[in-house]
C-alpha cells in the first residue's frame, strides 16, 4: 500500500504568525501615536509657544535672557543714562528705529519722528504694555515724555527676510515644510491672540499689502514669530455696536478684504464718512496670502497647501460672517501638522493595514 507523501501535509502555524504580526503592527501604531502626541505636546507647551507662559513677570517688569528674576521696565532716566545708540536700522511714518546697546546687550530704541502722529505712537506703546506675552516683542522700557520705546533686539529682523534667512548656510536645515508650517501656526496664533486679547477683539490694521504685513512681525533666533508693530490696532466691540475702519483713505487691491474697499463704484467719489466700518474678519481674509509666503516653495509645501485648501477657501469668503474665526483656522493648521507628521513617520502603514 502506498503511503501518502509527507510534503502534502498542511501546516496552519503561518496564519497564527500573521495574526501575531498584525498585533505587533497595531501595537507599534499605537505606540507611535503616543510618541507623536508627546512630541506635539512638547512642541506646543515646552517650546516657548505654550498657551500660558511659565512664570510670567507682573505688569511693569520683564525677564532678560537666561536671568530668572524679573526687572522693572527702564525709566526715562535709566534709558537716557544706560542706553547708547549705535545706528539707525529703519524708519517709518511714525518712528525711527535705532540698534542700541544696554549693559553690553543689543536692544532696539524707537523714537517718534512725526509729532502729528504722536497719538499713533502712544497707542502703540499702550498696546505693547497691555499685550506683553509670548506673542509680542518684549518691552524693556519707555519714556512717554521723550516718545521713546525700548524693546528686545532680534537679529534675524522682520518676517520679510524669511526666504533670505533660510538660504543662509547656518539656517538651511530649517528650510523644510515642517518648520515653515510651524511658523505659519505662529502667525495664526498671533491673530487668534489679538482677536481674543485681554483688551478685547483687536484688528491688525497696518496690513494693506503683503509687504506691510510681513514688516509688522519679527523672526526670532529660535525660529518663532512675534508681532512687533502695534501702532494701528483698533478695538471691535460688537455689544456696543463699535466696528473699525483702517485709516481714512481709500483702500484698493485684492490683498485687502472686500469690505475694506469702496463699495459704491468709481462713479461715486470716495468719502470717508460714507465708508462702512468692518470687523476682525478682515484679518482672516489675509491669512491665506501670508501663509502662502511663509510656506514658500520647498519639498512638501504643495502637500501642505493641498491640506489647507478648504480652510483657506473659507477664509476668502466674500461675506465676512461666513469666514472662520482665527481659532478655527488655528485648529485646522494644527490638525494638518499632526496628520502630516504622522504620515511622514509611518509611510505605507495605511496600505499595510
Amino acid at each position: 500500500m502506498d503511503k501518502k507523501p509527507h510534503w502534502v501535509r498542511r501546516e496552519f502555524p503561518p496564519r497564527e504568525v500573521s495574526a501575531l504580526s498584525l498585533a505587533f503592527l497595531l501595537a507599534a501604531v499605537l505606540l507611535l501615536n503616543a510618541l507623536l502626541y508627546l512630541y506635539l505636546n512638547k512642541f506646543y507647551i515646552s517650546s516657548g509657544r505654550a498657551e500660558t507662559d511659565p512664570g510670567p513677570c507682573p505688569f511693569g517688569y520683564f525677564k532678560w535672557g537666561a536671568v530668572k528674576n524679573c526687572s522693572p521696565w527702564l525709566s526715562c532716566e535709566a534709558i537716557k543714562r544706560e542706553v547708547r545708540k549705535l545706528r539707525c536700522v529703519g524708519e517709518g511714518a511714525v518712528k525711527k528705529v535705532f540698534l542700541s546697546e544696554w549693559k553690553e546687550n543689543k536692544v532696539v530704541l524707537s523714537q517718534l519722528t512725526n509729532t502729528e502722529l504722536k497719538e499713533d505712537f502712544l497707542h502703540g506703546l499702550k498696546m505693547l504694555k497691555a499685550l506683553q506675552s509670548k506673542y509680542v516683542v518684549r518691552l524693556l522700557g519707555y519714556c512717554e515724555q521723550q516718545f521713546t520705546i525700548l524693546t528686545e533686539y532680534h537679529p534675524l529682523g522682520s518676517l520679510r527676510g524669511l526666504n533670505e534667512t533660510l538660504h543662509i548656510p547656518k539656517y538651511k536645515s530649517m528650510n523644510t515644510w515642517h518648520r515653515r508650517l510651524m511658523l505659519a501656526i505662529d502667525y495664526v496664533s498671533i491673530i487668534r491672540y489679538l482677536h481674543s486679547s485681554p483688551l478685547g477683539t483687536l484688528v491688525m490694521c497696518d496690513s494693506n499689502d503683503l509687504d506691510k504685513v510681513l514688516s509688522q512681525y519679527l523672526l526670532t533666533s529660535d525660529f518663532h514669530i512675534l508681532v512687533n508693530d502695534l501702532d494701528a490696532l483698533p478695538l471691535v466691540n460688537r455689544s456696543a455696536g463699535r466696528l473699525v475702519k483702517c485709516g481714512h483713505r481709500e483702500l484698493q487691491g485684492e490683498f485687502v478684504a472686500p469690505e475694506q474697499r469702496w463699495p459704491y463704484g468709481e462713479e461715486v467719489p470716495f468719502e470717508d464718512d460714507l465708508m462702512p466700518p468692518y470687523d476682525e474678519k478682515t484679518d482672516i481674509w489675509k491669512i491665506p496670502d501670508v501663509s502662502n509666503f511663509i510656506l514658500g516653495h520647498v519639498e512638501g509645501s504643495d502637500i501642505v497647501r493641498l491640506h489647507l485648501f478648504d480652510i483657506h477657501a473659507a477664509c476668502k469668503k466674500k461675506d465676512p460672517a461666513e469666514r472662520p474665526s482665527a481659532q478655527e483656522v488655528l485648529d485646522i493648521y494644527r490638525k494638518v501638522l499632526t496628520l502630516l507628521i504622522r504620515e511622514a513617520a509611518m509611510p505605507g502603514t495605511r496600505e499595510m493595514l
